[in-house]
């Protein structure tokens, strides 16, 4: 067992939102962070974010979490 980071993605919002099924894991907070940052801004100029549909806005953040070691832990 170790300690890893799972990559949580929230697609919509409020009563809409759902968690996406297969959840990726990573060794290291900071590759997980720049993942969960990369998800959030594929629409681009932040600016207009308030334009992209609530059924398609994207929440992604890291978790702590104890697992099996394994090759579905990505290293980068």
């Amino acid at each position: 067992m170790v300690h890893a980071f799972v990559l949580v993605v929230l697609l919509g919002t409020g009563e809409t939102m759902k968690q996406l099924p297969n959840p990726m894991y990573f060794r290291s907070i900071n590759v997980c962070q720049y993942y969960a940052k990369s998800i959030t801004k594929q629409y681009g100029n932040y600016n207009y974010r308030s334009l992209v549909p609530p059924e398609h806005r994207i929440t992604a953040y890291c978790k702590p979490v104890y697992t099996k070691d394994g090759e579905y832990i990505y290293d980068h």
